[in-house]
């Protein structure tokens, strides 16, 4: 064997399904932090957060919503996306004014909520620590946002909630983030889907004025009047 096969570095194992296994070791950060959390809360869901569908399943999905990664109190102690923290609060409220959700939300993922035409997801399927996901965890995690987007056949468009979403799902869907840049109420075309993008829904930036209910409330009158066509 040459030195240089000795010094090369081992390549990330191809990964083929949707959805990580509950012990995930490919990010050894975010596993070492998820163990802590088990050790401290055993209560708590403490593993990858899987996509939440609808109940029709794969085919009802036209609409995918991506968030940043779960939050350490939110989606990581309840196992459902946005579902325990404020973000949940304003994310599913609008759903459901806009049909594209029913029931009532109630924070705990045995409230009977229920997702209509759409799936909710992360760029980043582990709660990493201080909510800040490095680059290598993004990339890394986009093994399973590539075939998450793929599992759904009748998809015609994805909501990017911030920058790092946004960013994630342009190259998942393999076009170039310079091509594709950034905008809250954005709407382009990228990997024959319509991806729109709105600021993250979450308390801070509510609270500062970065995002306002209206604002958000507009990017889906966008998304449903799409779907509607």
């Amino acid at each position: 064997m040459t030195a240089a096969a000795l010094t090369a570095p081992t390549p990330a194992p191809l990964v083929a399904s949707p959805e990580p296994g509950r012990d995930c070791p490919l990010c050894p950060r975010l596993h070492d932090f998820l163990a802590e959390w088990r050790r401290r809360e055993p209560s708590w869901f403490n593993a990858p957060v899987p996509t939440f569908l609808p109940p029709g399943g794969e085919d009802a999905v036209r609409l995918l919503i991506v968030g940043l990664a779960p939050g350490l109190r939110g989606a990581n102690r309840t196992g459902r996306p946005f579902t325990g923290d404020y973000a949940g609060d304003l994310l599913y409220g609008t759903l459901i004014a806009h049909g594209l959700a029913r029931g009532e939300f109630k924070a705990r993922p045995d409230d009977g909520l229920e997702l209509v035409q759409t799936a909710i997801t992360n760029a980043v399927r582990c709660v990493p620590p201080e909510n800040k996901p490095v680059g290598a965890e993004i990339a890394t995690c986009r093994t399973f946002l590539l075939p998450t987007i793929a599992r759904f056949p009748n998809l015609r468009a994805v909501l990017a909630l911030g920058s790092i979403a946004h960013q994630s799902t342009v190259r998942a869907l393999g076009g170039r983030v310079a091509a594709h840049p950034f905008r809250h109420g954005g709407q382009q075309q990228a990997g024959g889907l319509t991806l729109f993008s709105s600021y993250h829904c979450s308390r801070y930036n509510t609270n500062t004025g970065v995002l306002t209910e209206a604002m958000f409330v507009n990017v889906f009158r966008e998304i449903v009047a799409l779907l509607e066509r």
